[in-house]
């Protein structure tokens, strides 16, 4: 007889991330997302992303919506690790997950999409129709999620669906593919106004696809050492801030 827990999973391979991978230091989780898949099924199709990029935001410091105290809107950030909090930007939804600690979350900045077993060909032509480019083509897969909004835009996710909620592996969740980045890119975050802490490093890229990202950490003109640094495995499992 099979066990409660793989009772309540969509399919037996299926690892949704647990509660308390959340409930780790904020950097360390955004780090460690990197590889991970975010699926969300609409009508009975699964759509899927890789997340290649995550900022990382502490209650503490300028760059933080929570930084501005709590509100009812913001209570995401104030609960335990592992809640979503949703919020409208640039015209469209972000995606968090609140870490360990009031006030700190992970932003998934941008993904890849992600066809496999379980997200069929159905399912990336439905994320394609969600988010189709200025002219009303198909994305490819390299850019229909690559970035904040349109991640959210393709996986059909609306702030007041998720806002506050805890995930549903029947219906969202972060699934953890057995993969991990052979490399990561630490840089400072994107569109922080000056003088709110936007010289922290709290932004992280799967090297591989760094072409692929909001905004190419290894563009010309940057310098390692300078404008960024490189992550083994080793150095993403025990990164802090």
């Amino acid at each position: 007889m099979r066990d409660e827990p793989t009772l309540s999973l969509p399919w037996p391979e299926a690892r949704p991330l647990e509660a308390a991978f959340f409930q780790r230091d904020a950097l360390q989780v955004a780090a460690n997302l990197l590889g991970k898949v975010i699926r969300h099924r609409v009508d009975g199709l699964w759509l899927s992303a890789r997340i290649i990029e995550t900022e990382a935001y502490y209650g503490a410091e300028k760059g933080s919506h929570a930084s501005l105290g709590y509100t009812h809107k913001r209570r995401a950030l104030f609960l335990d690790g592992g809640h979503i909090y949703m919020y409208y930007a640039r015209g469209g939804d972000s995606l968090n997950f609140s870490a360990a600690g009031p006030g700190n979350a992970v932003l998934i900045k941008s993904a890849m999409a992600w066809p496999d077993a379980f997200c069929t060909a159905e399912a990336v032509a439905r994320m394609q129709h969600n988010n189709p480019d200025r002219l009303g083509r198909p994305r490819s897969l390299q850019a229909l999620c690559s970035g904040q909004t349109l991640l959210c835009r393709a996986l059909g996710l609306k702030v007041p669906d998720w806002d506050a909620r805890s995930f549903d592996p029947q219906r969202l969740f972060v699934d953890d593919i057995g993969e991990r980045p052979a490399a990561i890119i630490q840089t400072t975050r994107l569109g922080i106004p000056t003088g709110r802490d936007e010289h922290l490093p709290y932004r992280l890229v799967e090297a591989e696809y760094t072409r692929h990202c909001t905004r190419n950490p290894l563009r010309r003109g940057q310098v390692a050492g300078r404008d960024y640094r490189w992550l083994d495995n080793t150095d993403a499992l025990e990164i802090a801030h």
